[in-house]
């Protein structure tokens, strides 16, 4: 089993991550730390050898469409329900603050 993680290096985890953790958060994240090292010190006894490196564990493909133009829909049909428009645009209210 990996070593156990110490009180210190649950602190400095916790304040890199910025969390404020009571005592008692402490204890549960150095036992779940510590737990998630041993996990991963299994898996680095696993042979891989013989496994391909991979950046995903299933085959992608890009399934982007080709970029083309197309009709759209009518600009009335889009700015029948605006509150208010002006021309072929939707007025808003000014919402700057002075």
């Amino acid at each position: 089993m990996s070593p156990r993680i110490s009180r210190e290096e649950v602190e400095h985890v916790a304040r890199l991550a910025r969390l404020a953790l009571s005592e008692e958060e402490k204890a549960g994240m150095g036992e779940e730390l510590s737990s998630i090292l041993a996990y991963i010190d299994q898996l680095r006894e696993l042979d891989t050898s013989d496994v391909e490196p991979t950046s995903h564990a299933i085959p992608m493909v890009n399934v982007m469409r080709e970029d083309e133009v197309r009709p759209s829909y009518p600009v009335d049909a889009m700015l029948q329900n605006a509150p208010e428009r002006e021309g072929d645009l939707v007025r808003v209210p000014k919402i700057i603050e002075e």
